[in-house]
């Protein structure tokens, strides 16, 4: 199975920038599993969406989007489980 590319929406780096640096490298670590397998055991798909998925890293979650025709993941948030699902 062909590894999948990261691409990072803007705002979810600066999200991720805010987090304690022992956080940011377990997200980290998570993101870069998913570029082998974005569809794994961790994951679930967000309802009424077709290709949004969510990963929980301890309480963070790490909201992405997989593109398979160009085999592209898009990290689209990153934050704290109680914020977010808010929207904006």
């Amino acid at each position: 199975m062909a590894s999948y590319k990261i691409e990072w929406k803007q705002s979810a780096k600066k999200e991720l920038k805010k987090l304690d640096k022992q956080i940011i490298f377990r997200i980290l670590q998570a993101i870069e599993d998913l570029a082998d397998n974005p569809y794994s055991s961790g994951s679930k798909k967000l309802i009424g969406s077709d290709s949004i998925y969510r990963i929980r890293v301890g309480d963070y979650r790490i909201i992405y989007n997989i593109k398979s025709s160009v085999l592209t993941i898009e990290i689209i948030k990153v934050g704290h489980r109680r914020e977010i699902y808010r929207k904006q």
